[in-house]
């Protein structure tokens, strides 16, 4: 959240600068009003966005489930810029998943039950190490298809859960967009975010 913030703030020191520049090059009124007014309502929508949480927002998925803003890319080519830290770990999901899987990590602990992560954002590259090594799971294995896992995307974490985690994810993961979605792997859970 910090680094949009810091974002939007850029953003908009670059639109003062451009707005002075564009001033004191062509001072008429017409021009400096509508300038004005650009600035004004790019201000508005940049303040407006820091009261909302990525998390919060709703989102457009295309037909495979996928959202819009990370399709574009691909499977396991996410750019770093798309995605964000999962509290204080080294792990990396979409920005949503990554704020919401922070929060039910805190609001666990506050329950007195111990959630870790083994796993999230995957790059293709390490899909493939993670295919050969483990085996497809089409084939018993534990690995999806390299280009089609859930990691790849962003949007799936593996969580080191003993059975009062497990029994506590269960319990309320779905209140925090994650679902239990792959048998076999208590450990896998995929964020489903709000859709429109």
């Amino acid at each position: 959240m910090n680094s949009r913030i810091a974002d939007i703030q850029s953003r908009i020191l670059a639109l003062q600068t451009q707005q002075a520049t564009t001033s004191t090059a062509t001072r008429t009124a017409g021009s400096a009003s509508a300038t004005s007014s650009t600035f004004a309502s790019h201000l508005q929508g940049a303040i407006a966005a820091q009261g909302t949480s990525a998390a919060d927002r709703t989102y457009k998925l295309n037909g495979k489930g996928i959202p819009e803003d990370l399709a574009a890319y691909g499977n396991g080519r996410i750019p770093a810029e798309a995605l964000e830290q999962v509290g204080g770990t080294r792990h990396k999901l979409w920005a949503p998943a990554a704020e919401k899987l922070t929060q039910l990590i805190a609001d666990a602990k506050a329950d007195g039950v111990t959630i870790g992560i083994t796993d999230s954002y995957r790059p293709y590259t390490e899909q493939v190490d993670l295919a050969r090594r483990k085996g497809l799971y089409s084939q018993g294995g534990l690995a999806a298809k390299p280009g089609t896992s859930e990691h790849g995307w962003g949007m799936a974490t593996d969580l080191d859960l003993n059975p009062e985690a497990l029994s506590w994810m269960r319990k309320n993961g779905g209140r925090y967009g994650f679902v239990e979605n792959v048998r076999r792997e208590s450990w896998h859970w995929a964020f489903r975010p709000n859709m429109t």
